[in-house]
């Protein structure tokens, strides 16, 4: 009985170590994620921090 239990635990430690070692080649200046559903004009954006920022920024 503690044969088994010592190699279930050995199994379990040793499965806990691995680690993928896939690489990921990157292309400089190439966007290949979904495109960005939230987008909003640079003013709109600005205002909104604004406001967000003015909400907590009360007491200053």
């Amino acid at each position: 009985m503690k044969k088994i239990i010592s190699i279930v635990f050995a199994t379990f430690i040793l499965s806990a170590c691995y680690e993928d070692t896939s690489v990921t080649l990157h292309e400089p200046g190439v966007y290949k994620g979904k495109r960005d559903t939230q987008t909003m004009p640079a003013e709109e954006r600005e205002a909104l921090l604004k406001q967000r920022f003015n909400q907590v920024q009360t007491d200053r």
